[in-house]
């Protein structure tokens, strides 16, 4: 039977154990697994390979995500290494030039390595103009981290194929929620599964799931031969959070769309930009300068870097998460020293917008 969103997640890993009837899923610790005999198997022998309580949380994302296979790894940059790995040596990707920083930087050592081509696009029809024959893969960020960019995901799809290239869409920002990019034509979907999936801020995991069963196997056998193993007990503490995703990303985002709209009317912000949808909030202030005494000023809203927990963070991406990008580059298409990003988490969005103004003043002394 096919469940509405919120009750699937809400039964993940339910009735999985006969056994014992434990509504909560077990935690399986053991790294191995014993055989019932020469050339048998239960189907666990490893638990780099496999782990009962990782094939649950697996399961679940992969429907989440509408694929045939997700592998869980131990980070977001872990499950993008894992990505890029399935490619061969000395391919051309196409990559958003707007992007985490942290992507930035390993596409940039696979540059220095010579092991791969990297080139950049800033929206589609930049996409369009600069993809041929020679590209293996285009790699999208939609919205783009920080500047929020959108580029349609079919659109870039069917572009992509036309020229026998893959599309890999980093979906950490808007979730399976709002958008399932393998229904919309993507071949790979990549998470921090740090951020909204398990959205509390104490679980580092990456997710990556493929639309076709043979780019599965495929990435699964990597992830055995190269060891991005999520543990079991993080596995277990994704799926106990997974079942709250769809309560807390609307209030989030409810919170996201009635802070974004208070903000167009302060008068210290020059720009808001904000998709409509999620949680995830950029602003350009008039005066730089008063940035470090209006972090100061803020007593509820948190300064740190990462996102999409129920903690409201706000983040200044030019010296946290994009501090490795150039500056000259990243100015070039709009990462300026003049703009924050907020992550709106689940407290009463009156509060935040209480702790907003209160730090806003700075700007008028």
């Amino acid at each position: 039977m096919n469940y509405q969103t919120a009750t699937e997640l809400a039964q993940i890993g339910n009735r999985s154990d006969i056994q014992t009837g434990a509504v909560s899923a077990p935690i399986y610790l053991s790294t191995t697994f014993s055989h019932p005999a020469l050339g048998q198997s239960t189907g666990y022998d490893y638990t780099r390979t496999k782990n009962p309580t990782r094939t649950i949380l697996e399961e679940a994302l992969a429907n989440l995500e509408a694929g045939s296979q997700a592998i869980v790894t131990s980070s977001g940059m872990s499950a993008i290494q894992l990505v890029f790995n399935y490619f061969p040596a000395k391919s051309e990707f196409l990559v958003s030039r707007d992007l985490y920083g942290g992507s930035y930087r390993y596409f940039q050592e696979l540059e220095r390595q010579n092991a791969s081509v990297f080139h950049y696009f800033e929206d589609f029809d930049s996409l369009k103009s600069q993809i041929n024959e020679e590209i293996t893969a285009v790699f999208l960020e939609t919205p783009t981290n920080p500047l929020m960019q959108e580029v349609s995901i079919t659109e870039a799809a069917k572009l992509a194929h036309q020229y026998h290239a893959l599309l890999i869409v980093d979906n950490t920002f808007s979730t399976p929620l709002r958008q399932q990019p393998l229904k919309e034509g993507a071949d790979i979907v990549v998470h921090s599964g740090t951020k909204f999936l398990s959205g509390h801020n104490d679980l580092l995991a990456g997710v990556v799931v493929a639309k076709e069963p043979e780019v599965g196997q495929r990435l699964a056998w990597l992830s055995n031969t190269t060891g991005p193993t999520l543990s079991s007990f993080d596995s277990w503490l994704f799926i106990r959070s997974l079942k709250t995703l769809k309560v807390r990303f609307e209030q989030q985002e409810r919170n996201a769309q009635k802070i974004a709209a208070a903000l167009e009317n302060i008068s210290p912000i020059e720009k808001v930009l904000y998709p409509g949808i999620g949680a995830m909030i950029s602003f350009c202030v008039r005066d730089a300068a008063k940035i470090p005494e209006f972090l100061n000023r803020l007593n509820l809203i948190t300064f740190a870097e990462s996102l999409g927990g129920v903690e409201t963070l706000i983040t200044y991406p030019i010296t946290q998460t994009h501090g490795d990008i150039p500056k000259e580059l990243r100015e070039s298409y709009g990462l300026t020293d003049h703009l924050l990003r907020l992550s709106i988490g689940i407290e009463d969005s009156q509060d935040l917008l209480k702790d907003l103004i209160c730090g806003f003043q700075v700007f008028d002394e």
